[in-house]
């Protein structure tokens, strides 16, 4: 067996290597670069790491159900009951079969499609509204969007004030980020916005029920962790989907020629109709090749991570047991052997017939195996949802002299948001 290539050991843990590639999200695109598809480093909160950015070596590792506590510590704030992201496996699925009952249940998404449809031509008629104003803020606006439909969907009502709710997740995830990182910040303003978090969950919780509660009780969950999982999953569902649209409206308006072939499928299919039937979702085939090449270049989780339990072979390299896998999701889909001029947007990589060719684990924007995201097709719904009201109703253009870079957060964020002047566009007179 052959030593797996890395950098050299670092007195500080890697730290430095990190910061100097500007987090760790482009710190695992340079390393693969350098080193190849399997690279071992020093990771924070790991004692031995080791990345993988081949789809075809992934699927060795896809069974592993366990995480690494250490790395995942800085969410134990969010979770009173446990750390809901490192449960042990023989708790950790009854948790997951629990979620998948609601959350990726066709039925379910289908009776709650009136009501996405009404909160996406919200936001779209208060955006007409302001237009003339100036630009709007896309991760901003659809990280608020993204957080009401969450609320409606698994916890039977909305929040007062979700523009709040969104600076306190921030907050909350700046502040305990900075633990991994062994930054000495003062956590004062996130335990506050995370007693407000608690609160507005248990206002949410007291207010009425929804399946998924249900669910919860029914799968013999104690209050607190019903609370913990409630709190977990508007995390997770408002950065993802939220930012997955914002990227994609970034993409396409950067590439004014797809963004056509996408709007003429929308007018083709919805005629005159300002929003399309949950039925109309699987015929928007333009739109999904552009959101899932969205998701690709800019994934809404960019990494990953597990713990071997036993000793593992990964191709030519040997994994002892302990070891964190490193999931380096932003580097699987830009791996250039499985998708040649990777950096480029070319949404046409996700036909089907293009599709069936490709390493299963080529694209995988909500992880995988047993710790994959358990609301994945909920999101795809509500982002395609969302996408075809807002593409329908408006033209996006960029704001000059803005520039947007991503950076690193809980998910993959462009620092300064990203800015759009809209234009209204005129639907044809019926008849």
């Amino acid at each position: 067996m052959r030593d797996i290539p890395g950098p050299p050991a670092r007195p500080d843990g890697g730290l430095s290597d990190i910061a100097a590639a500007g987090g760790l999200h482009t710190y695992q695109l340079d390393l693969h670069e350098r080193y190849g598809p399997v690279v071992r480093f020093q990771l924070p909160g790991a004692r031995d790491a080791v990345s993988v950015a081949d789809p075809v070596l992934l699927e060795a590792t896809a069974a592993i159900n366990e995480r690494p506590d250490k790395l995942f510590e800085f969410l134990a704030p969010l979770c009173e009951a446990g750390n809901l992201q490192t449960l042990p496996a023989a708790e950790h699925a009854p948790l997951r079969r629990a979620l998948l009952s609601v959350l990726a249940g066709r039925r379910s998404h289908e009776a709650h499609f009136a009501e996405f449809t009404a909160l996406a031509t919200d936001l779209a008629d208060r955006w007409a509204a302001r237009a003339a104003a100036g630009p709007v803020e896309l991760q901003h606006d659809l990280s608020e969007l993204s957080l009401r439909m969450i609320c409606h969907y698994a916890l039977g009502g909305g929040v007062d004030d979700p523009v709040r709710v969104v600076r306190a997740f921030e907050t909350v995830l700046t502040g305990y980020l900075g633990r991994l990182y062994a930054r000495g910040d003062d956590l004062s303003e996130a335990e506050r916005a995370l007693a407000y978090l608690r609160e507005v969950v248990d206002g949410v919780l007291t207010g009425g029920g929804s399946d998924l509660v249900a669910a919860l009780v029914l799968a013999g969950l104690s209050p607190a962790r019903i609370r913990d999982t409630v709190l977990m999953i508007m995390l997770a569902a408002h950065h993802t989907t939220g930012v997955a649209v914002s990227w994609t409206l970034h993409l396409l308006a950067a590439h004014p020629e797809a963004a056509t072939r996408v709007v003429a499928e929308l007018d083709g299919i919805l005629g005159e109709r300002a929003a399309p039937a949950y039925s109309d979702l699987k015929r928007l085939t333009r739109l999904d090749m552009a959101l899932k090449e969205s998701m690709r270049l800019y994934p809404p989780g960019p990494y990953g991570a597990r713990e071997t339990t036993e000793d593992l072979k990964l191709g030519e390299y040997h994994i002892p047991a302990g070891t964190t896998i490193f999931y380096p999701f932003w580097a699987v889909h830009l791996n250039p052997r499985y998708w040649p001029e990777p950096r480029a947007f070319v949404p046409e990589r996700f036909s089907p017939e293009r599709q069936a060719g490709r390493a299963r684990h080529a694209f995988v924007p909500f992880g995988l195996g047993p710790r994959s995201c358990e609301g994945a097709s909920l999101a795809m719904v509500e982002a395609e949802l969302v996408l075809a009201v807002l593409l329908k109703r408006f033209r996006f253009e960029p704001v000059a002299g803005h520039q947007v870079v991503p950076v690193e957060r809980f998910v993959l964020w462009a620092e300064n948001d990203i800015l759009m002047h809209l234009k209204e566009r005129r639907l044809r007179s019926p008849g």
